[in-house]
């Protein structure tokens, strides 16, 4: 490995205005093409290449006017037409296309870096961090931002109808921050490199598996930039390593304002009530408590609602402007986005692979659709989810379902301390606790399974970050009736 040509953030910003020609190696990663759209927006020439495009990034990369490539086409003549390249995190450092890029004589370093010091460096940028929430948060800023007559610019981490995954904006700069590492050579968490000056963490508990070891592993990459944070901090009491991170360093910084909330906190939110079109829940700022009524459903969503809400308010937006902010938020797709109806039932896909997350999320579900029964898909992909981590964890939250499907994929856990999940002893612990259960493998017998499980008038969730061993691949979405 030769890194002699990686260039240090701290210099990359500095030759900004030296950089005219930018490079994306593997363009189509969920991160490397809107970031560079935003490079491009910023105003660099941008060029990229990939393997293959497949919508929806192709579709919103052809929009952008990027001249796209093959990997094939990538020389290391090509590489040197350009005064950086970016390298994308599908980029093994035990690449033959690695050591092209190390010995093409030209600049390189990662998106979060590009992004960081290109972009982000002179905006006020709000980091949205932690284990669940981050994308939904992320989108409910957004859109908070907007109606209070901003021109926010944001990189969102998930699909959004109607929106593009990125914007330049203005003042404000609203990016989803999580811990991954963010390249062979970077083996940091993305938010170090994007040059916060404010942070919500939504929660932190341990997930990664197969990239850190412990939850204090992931504390660290907290610790390496909550010290110099200008502005801002919102916190999730609810969560002991989050408020490890908090008792550390409040107060330490003088320029920097400290918030709690959460179940138990000052600021709330308090008597939350949830129904199936919306929420209703109470705030209290400096001494007086303020009802809002909004469109989001369910605690989880109520609490990524919350810490927009405090932070908006500690920015000096009055509470009667954000009120009126927060009526109306849309959701981020695959976040309880309902698909349509399958012999009558209301399906539902939803992204949730970590104990947590599939807890809250059947609780939302309990409170939009009261008094129907939840038939629970769930796809243990993640190098998390399939290791034996969370084996009692995962039994406890699937329990909350009335019937328990487990798409098993035939893929080994990359967790560093954890064997393969084992999903058989999980169907019949379920089974144990009244929760009929099945494991399937394959699309087939998951349909099978499907069509064995329907009841009517119930509700069908389905919980994965793939695709359901092919299942929103299938026929099984043509038959779905709006």
């Amino acid at each position: 490995m030769d890194l002699s040509q990686l260039i240090p953030q701290a210099e990359l910003i500095k030759r900004r205005s030296t950089i005219k020609k930018v490079f994306f190696y593997r363009i189509c990663g969920a991160g490397m093409g809107p970031a560079a759209v935003l490079v491009k927006q910023a105003g660099f020439d941008v060029h990229g290449a990939d393997s293959a495009y497949y919508p929806p990034m192709s579709t919103f990369l052809e929009t952008t006017g990027i001249p796209l490539f093959r990997l094939d086409e990538v020389t290391p003549e090509f590489l040197r037409r350009y005064d950086l390249i970016v390298v994308g995190n599908s980029v093994s450092g035990k690449a033959d296309a690695a050591r092209m890029i190390e010995q093409a004589g030209v600049p390189f370093t990662s998106f979060p870096s590009a992004l960081g010091s290109l972009v982000l460096k002179d905006k006020n940028v709000i980091g949205i961090a932690g284990t669940h929430g981050k994308t939904t948060t992320t989108y409910f800023m957004t859109q908070l931002l907007e109606k209070l007559g901003q021109n926010p610019g944001y990189l969102v981490g998930g699909i959004i109808e109607g929106r593009d995954p990125a914007k330049l904006g203005d003042k404000y700069f609203v990016i989803e921050s999580d811990e991954y590492d963010s390249a062979y050579f970077h083996k940091i968490s993305k938010f170090r490199l994007y040059e916060l000056k404010n942070m919500i963490l939504t929660s932190l508990e341990y997930d990664h598996a197969d990239i850190f070891a412990s939850v204090e592993k992931i504390e660290d990459e907290f610790r390496a930039v909550l010290p110099d944070l200008r502005s801002t901090l919102v916190i999730n009491q609810e969560y002991a390593s989050a408020m490890k991170l908090y008792r550390e360093y409040v107060g330490k910084n003088p320029g920097q304002k400290w918030f709690l909330y959460g179940e138990g906190s000052e600021a709330g939110p308090h008597a939350v009530r949830t129904f199936e079109n919306g929420s209703e829940f109470s705030v209290t700022w400096k001494g007086e408590r303020f009802s809002f009524t909004s469109s989001v459903v369910g605690q989880h969503n109520v609490l990524n609602l919350t810490s927009c809400v405090l932070f908006l308010l500690a920015e000096g937006f009055s509470p009667s402007e954000v009120q009126r902010a927060a009526r109306d938020i849309g959701m981020v797709k695959r976040r309880q986005e309902v698909r349509g109806t399958y012999k009558s039932m209301t399906v539902i896909d939803d992204f949730a692979h970590h104990p947590r997350a599939i807890t809250v999320t059947i609780d939302a579900i309990r409170a939009r659709f009261k008094g129907k029964k939840i038939i629970t898909i769930f796809e243990p992909i993640s190098a998390t989810a399939r290791s034996s981590i969370f084996q009692a964890e995962f039994r406890d939250s699937l329990a909350a379902s009335d019937k328990v499907i487990i798409a098993k994929a035939s893929i080994p856990t990359t967790a560093l301390n954890g064997k393969d999940l084992d999903v058989d002893l999980l169907a019949r612990e379920l089974g144990d606790r009244g929760r009929p259960s099945s494991c399937v493998t394959t699309l087939t017998d998951l349909r099978q399974t499907i069509d064995q499980y329907t009841e009517s008038d119930s509700v069908l969730l389905v919980l994965s970050n793939r695709t359901c061993l092919g299942l929103w691949e299938s026929s099984f979405v043509q038959e779905l009736t709006l």
